[in-house]
C-alpha cells in the first residue's frame, strides 16, 4: 500500500512502473517556454528586398516591378526594420525602413466571403508604420464579417520619401494590384477601398481625389497594370491626418464618382484630427457626395485602432464602421450590386 501510494504522488514514477514512455523529459518540466511564430524580417541581400508576412497565412507581394521608375532603386534591398512589443512575445508594434512596398493579403474562405476587400494604412507620423493595433488587429475582425484583409506596408517620410506624392502612389498601386487579382483571390473587383488611421488616413483619403490623374500616367502598355482602376470603391478615415483639401483646398478639383467615406474621430486634448475630418466631410457635403458619414465623439484619445478603449463610446466606431459598410450593399454576396454604386450612378 505504502508503495502504491507513493507511486500516486509521483506521476513520473507511476509512468515507469507501467512501462509507458515519457512524452517528455524530467528537465522540461522547469524549463521555461520559448515564444514560437515571432514575425521576423527579411534579410537584406543584393536582390530586391522580399517582404515577410507579419501574421500567419499572408500572402505578401511587393506591388511594383522591381525595376519601377517609382522605387528607390539605391534603396530596394534594404530590409525592413521590426519594432516588437517590449511586454506581449510576437507581437509586432511598427515597421520602419519601407523601401519595397508591399501588401499583406489575408482572405476569407469562400462559405462567407463577401467580395470585399479593406487595404489598411496604418499611422505612425510618417515615421512608422504602427502595424499591430491599425493592422493585425483588423484581420480576425474583419473576417467574422466576411472582409478580406490587406495590409499595406507605404513608404515613409522618415526614410526619405514624400508622403504627399509617394505614399499616395503605393496606396492607388495597391488598389490597382488588388483588383487584378481579384478572382484569384476571391474578391469583388466592385468592393476594394482602404482604411487609413492618422497618417494613414492621408493616403487613403488622397488615393480618392486623385485616382483619375494617377490612372491617366500610367496608361502605357508596358506597365502590367495599364487599364486597371485604381479608384477605391470606399474610404475610411479614422482619426485622420490632412488631406489635399487642407492644404490647399483651392487647386482640390473632387471627382465626380468620388468614392463614399466614413470618418470617425474624438477630442482627446488637441483638435487637429477633428478639424481635418470635418475639412474632408464639408468638402464631400459641399459637393452633395452621397453616403459620406461622420462620427466625432465627445471623449477619446488618439490612435489605438479598434481597442474597446474603457468601454467609452468611441471604442465602438467599429460596430458603426460595419453599420455604414453594410448599409452600402458591400457585406452581400459576390457580385452583387451595391447601393454605393447605385447612388453613386444617380449622383452623377
Amino acid at each position: 500500500m505504502k508503495s502504491l501510494q507513493a507511486l500516486r504522488s509521483k506521476p513520473i514514477n507511476l509512468l515507469l512502473a507501467l512501462g509507458l514512455a515519457l512524452p517528455f523529459c524530467e528537465s522540461s518540466i522547469t524549463a521555461d517556454p520559448v515564444p514560437q511564430l515571432i514575425p521576423q524580417a527579411g534579410e537584406a541581400t543584393n536582390a530586391p528586398y522580399a517582404p515577410q508576412a507579419i501574421a500567419p497565412g499572408g500572402i505578401v507581394i511587393p506591388i511594383f516591378p522591381s525595376d519601377s521608375p517609382y522605387l528607390d532603386a539605391t534603396r530596394i534591398n534594404e530590409a525592413e526594420v521590426y519594432a516588437m512589443h517590449a511586454q506581449v512575445p510576437g507581437r509586432i508594434q511598427s515597421i520602419v525602413n519601407v523601401h519595397n512596398p508591399s501588401i499583406e493579403v489575408h482572405t476569407v474562405e469562400k462559405g462567407s466571403n463577401t467580395g470585399a476587400a479593406i487595404i489598411l494604412l496604418a499611422g505612425g507620423g510618417h515615421k512608422r508604420l504602427i502595424i499591430g493595433s491599425e493592422g493585425t488587429d483588423f484581420i480576425p475582425y474583419f473576417y467574422n464579417y466576411g472582409i478580406n484583409t490587406i495590409i499595406l506596408r507605404y513608404r515613409l517620410r522618415a526614410d526619405g520619401y514624400n508622403a504627399e506624392v509617394d505614399a499616395v502612389n503605393d496606396t492607388l498601386q495597391a488598389i490597382r494590384l488588388v483588383r487584378s487579382r481579384a478572382a484569384e483571390w476571391g474578391i469583388d473587383p466592385n468592393k476594394i477601398g482602404a482604411m487609413g488611421f492618422s497618417a494613414g488616413g492621408e493616403p487613403s483619403a488622397n488615393a480618392a481625389l486623385f485616382y483619375e490623374k494617377f490612372d491617366a500616367e500610367n496608361r502605357d502598355p508596358s506597365d502590367p497594370l495599364a487599364g486597371v482602376s485604381s479608384r477605391p470603391d470606399f474610404v475610411g478615415l479614422i482619426y485622420t491626418g490632412p488631406s489635399a483639401i487642407t492644404k490647399d483646398p483651392a487647386s482640390v478639383v473632387i471627382p465626380k464618382d468620388v468614392p463614399p467615406a466614413f470618418l470617425a474621430s474624438a477630442s482627446y486634448g488637441e483638435d487637429r484630427h477633428t478639424i481635418w475630418s470635418f475639412e474632408y466631410y464639408m468638402a464631400m457635403l459641399k459637393e452633395k457626395v452621397p453616403n459620406i458619414e461622420i462620427h466625432m465623439y465627445g471623449n477619446g484619445w488618439h490612435g489605438g485602432g479598434i481597442k474597446d478603449r474603457g468601454g467609452i463610446p468611441y471604442g465602438t466606431w467599429g460596430d458603426r464602421y460595419i453599420d455604414w459598410f453594410r448599409d452600402l450593399g458591400f457585406l452581400g454576396k459576390p457580385g452583387s450590386p451595391t447601393k454605393a454604386a447605385a447612388d453613386i450612378e444617380a449622383h452623377l
